[in-house]
């Protein structure tokens, strides 16, 4: 005997269980299934593990697509307020780090316990260690085989995420899925991924390491200014990773090292007021000492300012508003927050998220080449395109 239910969701991630829920609540026999052991692996760890759930300030303004007028509909009929009200509903303390970013006062567990609850209460079946072995349509639906038996079901929601962080089980099944049924799928990459720098950059930053300071970066047209964080291994925190999704392998960086301060002016005033002062002396009064200090060693920047000409102010203004470097590479899906590309969106319908193509199939979450910024946008269209789908499987 096949088990038969209204819905089958499969990925039991921040879109999947949502969805889970909407279409439970809908009165759909719901089953989620997910090869994990245990479902919402990423949401415990993101945030470092608090949870950056949504963001106030979210709109599609911060999301990249090739289509990038699909993600509307959807951000616009389930809004940061909505999921906020939800937070709320189940008594969890939260707080707004940076502008609009919302976290859990406490522990990631609490968003994840919310959808596991609102799952329960909506009678939505989880079903964790069960591999999908096969799909095939059928007149009435599709029929799945799965490790722990064949299933059938009348709407199959595809919420499996991208390929970021495989040590939580990342894979390309949802990828697999969308090809086996004829869509085609824009290349994917790692995004919000920290940079590697190359060798002899990469020995002048080792004793850096740890060091963070705000700065202004831009590649491509785009720029962002947040911390930037050295490590031993080149280049992060929140501006590194928002403009990793703008770059392309063999693009430069441009990193302003002292954005709001106007450098030129400020050491042509210094070295009239106080013509013994170095550059060195500035450095330290803008940027942590450590860093301060290896920069003025690695360009050399020696002596009192009474002994740099004009044009000599305007290099060491130049180098420290444009320090231009070029990565070496990312580190990959295995740090990467997100996949950039995925399921192109121009076969799906922006309100429900059902491929157009084939009736009763979702593509929901990250699957889809919908990408999010840094700071709660990426669980924000997990949350959106979930309740999309959920509203209609």
């Amino acid at each position: 005997m096949v088990a038969h239910y209204d819905v089958i969701v499969i990925g039991a991630g921040a879109a999947g269980l949502m969805c889970a829920a909407t279409a439970g609540y809908r009165g759909r026999k719901v089953l989620v299934i997910d090869h994990a052991n245990k479902p919402g692996k990423k949401i415990l760890m993101s945030g470092g593990g608090r949870c950056n759930f949504t963001n106030l300030n979210s709109t599609p303004a911060n999301f990249l697509s090739d289509n990038p007028h699909f993600c509307i509909s959807a951000l616009k009929r389930y809004t940061p307020q909505h999921f906020l009200e939800l937070v709320e509903r189940h008594g969890i303390e939260h707080e707004e780090k940076a502008a609009g970013q919302l976290f859990c006062q406490n522990s990631a567990k609490d968003i994840l316990n919310l959808l596991l609850t609102e799952c329960e209460w909506a009678s939505a079946e989880i079903r964790m260690n069960t591999q999908v072995r096969d799909i095939v349509a059928t007149a009435d639906g599709y029929r799945l085989g799965t490790g722990s038996g064949t299933v059938h079901c009348d709407s199959l929601v595809i919420a499996c995420g991208g390929l970021s962080i495989p040590t939580m089980g990342a894979t390309g099944l949802g990828y697999d899925i969308a090809r086996q049924f004829g869509l085609s799928v824009l290349p994917t990459r790692a995004g919000l991924v920290p940079f590697t720098v190359h060798p002899e950059l990469k020995e002048q930053l080792a004793p850096l390491s740890g060091v963070s300071c705000p700065v202004d970066v831009s590649c491509n047209n785009e720029h962002f200014r947040e911390p930037m964080l050295v490590t031993h291994r080149g280049l992060s925190g929140p501006a590194m990773l928002q403009i990793s999704s703008f770059w392309e392998p063999g693009d430069s960086l441009a990193i302003n090292l002292l954005p709001g301060c106007s450098v030129l002016e400020d050491l042509v005033a210094l070295r009239k007021r106080k013509p013994q002062s170095t550059v060195a002396h500035y450095l330290a009064q803008h940027l942590p000492r450590r860093f301060a200090a290896a920069l003025n060693d690695l360009h050399g920047w020696t002596g009192p300012l009474q002994g740099y000409k004009n044009s000599d102010i305007e290099q060491v203004a130049n180098t420290l508003s444009h320090w231009d470097i070029k990565p070496a590479g990312t580190e990959g899906y295995r740090t990467a927050e997100v996949t950039l590309g995925g399921v192109d969106t121009r076969q799906l319908s922006s309100k429900t998220m059902a491929v157009l193509e084939q009736p009763n199939l979702y593509f929901i979450g990250e699957v889809v080449d919908v990408t999010g910024h840094l700071g709660g946008h990426n669980f924000q269209w997990a949350w959106a395109s979930g309740v999309a789908a959920g509203n209609d499987a």
